[in-house]
């Protein structure tokens, strides 16, 4: 069957989703799910022997070193060694609590050379965060550096401690000094086969709302990254990559660590914080044409003002965006002042990215829309029966599993999985579907607002503030009221300059109102400094919720 292609050479999404073959994905492997793999050769030692670049490091100072497939594999067969003299093997945990540095991956891949998963620290948790998450895999040992050392003093149960030295520092009692190890340890080491259920990455939710779970990811999972970062990325052989997501969290580790690896492509770290000003810097040095990274990170470039814009202006092929939903304003600056489509792509740490504007496949793409299903996926709208629901019906966003060959999770780690129930995994986003078969997101469905009979989603009426010059950010909650139910309050971060008034919140209503509808708009605005966020950069819009329900409740 000959598939059509737009003039770009995208294959049209119609015909990518139909024609979805899981032999091929397999196919695509070098390893095989049945008889065994290796992660790291998948995304390493078989690209080695080219001489392409595996990794541009950034340090925080700006200097750039680059990396070649065959160094990661050396890195990785010495880190392997090391893991085996400390009796790491086959099925173990190996955690890194690293910053973004070659360090953090030679630590990867030498756990999966060995045959272990390996378990993403974010180095902004504190001890009581790291705790929580060795209590759950059991971790045999924690790499980390001098700097993030201490955190580990007071954590119960803390594994094996190997520390990245840099210079002088004093090792405590017991610990590794893992650069001086990895120095004196072998360069080769036969990498060890794993099955495709066989554990990889042990990863964890959020826990925005409760004690974060085990995500263990088995590795089945890399055909479902590597169709990701083939049809939605669009990672073309001739880009250069950069996804700004830190790999302590599931987009990074998937998908900036993992996903182009995996298609023996090039990705970049950045040591440094996150700025407008670094960020055009990188991408005038490396020549970044395709960028990734959360609305959090975006909506801080445009704020920056028209020297980011006329900076990267031209410069980007393509930007893809995920973590929550893109807002109209971000789609049209980077679509009319740099030149550059930006598409909302939708996932889970426990699906990976699912629903997508593709950026590598043809389709229409329709503003505000998180997407299509991905290639190998069945996505559908239940309503509270489990029962599909048709297009314009809310209800829950959906993976129907037995029609998913791509769906690689099956359960939280040790744990009841009440969200996987009749076939499906409930994702528990509110959405519906268009008459075009995209998908529009309406919001978490503990988010969902019910004022005065009426369901508001808070993503539309956070859009339409953002359009108001005066705001930078914004979130909507519901509010309990006794005549309606609830009312809705917007809490705002205003631009540069701007001071908050009563006839500024009244402006900011009006506009709401007039863009929206009569009912859904803020009763209530309060201005403030900054939003509460997950540390991978998402609204917490619970935390408003309790605040406002406590204070309520002190009247």
């Amino acid at each position: 069957m000959t598939s059509k292609r737009d003039t770009g050479g995208r294959m049209a999404y119609s015909d990518a989703a139909a024609n979805f073959r899981i032999e091929d994905a397999i196919a695509a492997l070098e390893g095989d799910l049945e008889r065994g793999l290796n992660v790291c050769v998948e995304c390493c030692d078989r690209h080695a022997g080219t001489g392409r670049v595996a990794l541009r490091a950034i340090a925080a100072d700006e200097t750039l070193v680059e990396y070649t497939f065959e160094d990661l594999r050396d890195r990785a067969a010495r880190m392997a060694n090391v893991l085996a003299a400390q009796g790491v093997g086959r099925g173990d945990v190996v955690a890194g609590l690293l910053p973004r540095t070659v360090d953090l991956l030679t630590v990867v891949l030498g756990a999966w050379r060995i045959g272990a998963a390996y378990q993403p620290l974010f180095t902004a948790f504190g001890p009581k965060a790291i705790e929580q998450r060795f209590g759950t895999s059991g971790a045999k040992l924690v790499a980390t550096t001098a700097a993030h050392r201490a955190k580990l003093d007071e954590v119960a149960g803390c594994p094996k401690v190997a520390v990245f030295c840099t210079g002088d520092e004093a090792l405590a009692e017991g610990d590794l000094d893992l650069r001086a190890e990895l120095a004196a340890a072998g360069d080769t080491f036969e990498p060890v086969r794993i099955g495709g259920d066989d554990l990889f990455l042990m990863m964890s939710t959020s826990g925005t709302t409760g004690a974060p779970k085990g995500v263990p990811v088995p590795a089945r999972a890399l055909m479902s990254f590597a169709v990701y970062m083939r049809d939605a990325v669009g990672l073309a052989g001739d880009d250069v990559f950069w996804n700004i997501a830190d790999p302590g969290w599931a987009y990074g580790l998937y998908y900036a660590v993992t996903g182009p690896l995996l298609l023996g492509q090039a990705t970049t770290f950045f040591e440094g914080g996150f700025t407008a000003d670094s960020t055009c810097r990188i991408v005038e040095q490396l020549g970044v044409t395709s960028l990734a990274g959360s609305p959090t990170a975006f909506r801080i470039l445009i704020a920056a003002g028209d020297e980011v814009a006329s900076r990267l202006r031209g410069r980007l092929r393509v930007v893809s965006s995920a973590g929550e939903p893109l807002n109209p304003d971000v789609i049209r600056w980077f679509g009319e002042e740099l030149g550059a489509p930006i598409h909302d792509h939708y996932g889970q740490t426990e699906t990976g990215m699912v629903v997508n504007n593709h950026h590598g496949l043809d389709h229409d793409v329709r503003p505000g829309s998180a997407g299509l299903a991905m290639p190998g996926y069945r996505i559908v709208v239940l309503d509270e029966e489990g029962r599909e629901l048709g297009p314009n019906q809310p209800g829950i966003l959906a993976v129907d599993m037995e029609k998913s060959p791509l769906m690689w999770f099956s359960g939280y780690y040790r744990k009841e999985t009440p969200a996987i129930a009749g076939g499906y995994y409930r994702t528990g986003d509110s959405v519906e579907f268009e008459p075009d078969g995209s998908i529009s997101f309406i919001g978490r469905s503990d988010d969902v607002i019910t004022t005065s009979g009426y369901r508001v989603g808070p993503f539309d009426v956070e859009s339409a503030l953002l359009e108001h010059p005066a705001v930078i950010e914004s979130a909507v909650v519901g509010i309990p009221d006794p005549d309606r139910t609830e009312i809705i309050k917007a809490f705002v971060v205003l631009a540069k300059g701007v001071t908050g008034s009563d006839a500024l919140a009244e402006e900011l209503a009006l506009h709401v109102k007039g863009r929206l509808s009569a009912h859904a708009y803020p009763r209530a605005v309060q201005f403030v400094a900054e939003l509460p966020k997950t540390p991978s950069g998402k609204i917490q819009r619970f935390m408003l919720r309790r605040a406002e329900i406590e204070k309520l409740a002190t009247r």
